[in-house]
């Protein structure tokens, strides 16, 4: 039986509280006043993409389980191309082999978990990356920008039992439409609450697991991590309708970090699968016109597995965001004027883009085979004076290393969509250096010799011919995976 092989997970640095939003919005919703927690949020340089490169670094941390990926599934409501394979994306940017098959995954709340099941279900040659994840807009005062957040998972499966293997599946098609979103509409428009939770989840969702639990007969008392992406007590009602002790519900994270849209499923499998012993039996639950419903055995691999970043850590590397009409302006609900120095062409070079395409995605430097000097970009003759031989550099991926910052700029006159703009020359752990654009720096954070991991991120966009770039950058060392 093919099984779960590891996991990552990504949230971003950012949060927002919900008192700084009920301050700002509560004259309009009343209701926001109240609301406590926080949720995460983007910084202007991440998307749905961004995050899930982020989740499927820690999920494949070594080159050797890169090397074993085979296909490569994208999931989310909110990809940044509609017209462009933004799952080719995510596997040039770990660095994938031609070879594997990329997929996009859309159209419902539960793509993520109906990913999984297809890779569970067909796993063969090789392994598969399920990646997912969500950045969703909402209108300013409504309840779902009080509730949503955003972040992302990945889960990787193989043919083998893994950490986690799977006892049995069931699933539900079912058009019932809780909430909708054209495709040329920014926000979600959610139908009445009560409508959604008694003819929705009440019914749908404990039908759906006790089929499952009736095919392949296991006993409701014996599982002992649910995971359903609801709101506590509607989490409970669907738990008891099931015969699922209400001790198996794993925690939904909506007080930490909100409801990250449709890699939530996978976010709060991660943490369950963190906390599994072996032989207990896992629950997972998709729903969104339709339900998805997964269970797992933990195996005995499980208590030696340790993921390159849990989600105790990822929800611990947090700073606040204390300006809400910064948060609206990241995600382009406010127009910001930023003055003639904002007024420059982004224009792609799609040749370029394409014949340095390593460099630029994958973050690939060359290393002199001659004298061992490391330099990127790539270039044809080597950088060290004493050498300066040609033709004789070999790739060298940079992205894993660390770097310690030698020099660096905070400039508050330049443009940047969260001044100031951040950039200086790091120097490569591993040798050589390169000038490059910091992430996640607060203004005087950064500090010369501080040690720097990289991140893929947007880099511009092209307003006039919609399209966005991607490079790495710089940012502050956390908990998150990085190579030697």
């Amino acid at each position: 039986m093919s099984g779960i092989q590891s996991w990552g997970v990504c949230i971003p640095r950012l949060r927002l509280s919900r008192k700084t939003i009920g301050a700002a919005m509560g004259w309009v919703n009343p209701s926001l006043k109240t609301a406590r927690g926080e949720r995460s949020i983007c910084n202007w340089d991440e998307d749905s993409l961004t995050m899930a490169v982020e989740a499927a670094r820690c999920a494949l941390p070594s080159r050797a389980a890169r090397d074993s990926v085979s296909t490569v599934m994208l999931a989310s409501t909110t990809l940044p191309f509609a017209d462009r394979s933004n799952s080719t994306v995510l596997a040039s940017a770990l660095s994938l082999d031609d070879s594997a098959l990329t997929l996009d995954v859309t159209g419902s709340q539960r793509s993520a978990t109906a990913a999984l099941a297809q890779a569970l279900s067909s796993s063969g040659r090789g392994h598969t990356l399920v990646a997912a994840a969500d950045r969703r807009l909402a209108r300013p005062g409504s309840d779902q920008e009080s509730s949503y957040g955003h972040g992302g998972a990945a889960i990787v499966v193989g043919a083998d039992e893994g950490v986690a293997e799977l006892i049995a599946q069931h699933h539900r098609a079912a058009d019932f439409v809780d909430h909708h979103r054209l495709t040329d509409s920014p926000f979600d428009y959610s139908l009445e609450e009560r409508w959604v939770r008694e003819a929705g989840w009440q019914t749908l969702v404990p039908d759906t697991l006790q089929a499952l639990l009736t095919n392949a007969q296991i006993a409701s008392k014996d599982i002992a991590h649910l995971v359903i992406d609801a709101p506590p007590a509607l989490a409970r009602k669907i738990a008891s309708l099931a015969g699922i002790s209400e001790n198996a519900l794993v925690d939904n994270l909506a007080a930490q970090c909100g409801q990250t849209g449709v890699g939530h499923p996978l976010l709060m499998l991660a943490s369950a699968l963190e906390r599994a012993k072996a032989g207990e039996l896992v629950l997972l639950v998709g729903f969104g016109q339709g339900v998805d419903a997964l269970l797992f055995r933990a195996t005995a691999k499980i208590g030696s597995h340790k993921p390159s970043r849990s989600v105790v850590e990822a929800l611990g590397d947090r700073r606040e965001e204390t300006e809400y009409t910064r948060f609206l302006s990241h995600c382009g609900l406010l127009p910001v004027e930023f003055g003639m120095r904002a007024e420059r062409d982004s224009r792609t070079a799609q040749t370029v883009a394409w014949r340095r395409h390593e460099d630029i995605y994958a973050f690939t430097g060359g290393r002199c085979t001659q004298c061992g000097t490391v330099q990127f970009p790539r270039a044809r003759v080597c950088v060290a004076p004493a050498c300066r031989q040609a033709g004789e550099q070999e790739p060298i991926p940079l992205a894993e290393k660390t770097a310690r910052i030698k020099t660096f700029t905070e400039d508050w006159l330049a443009f940047s969509p969260r001044p100031p703009l951040v950039y200086g020359n790091v120097a490569f752990a591993v040798g050589g250096n390169a000038f490059i654009e910091f992430a996640d720096f607060a203004p005087s954070e950064a500090k010369v010799n501080d040690e720097v991991r990289f991140v893929f991120r947007l880099k511009d966009i092209d307003r006039t011919r919609g399209f966005r770039r991607y490079f790495w950058k710089a940012a502050p060392m956390n908990s998150a995976a990085v190579g030697s």
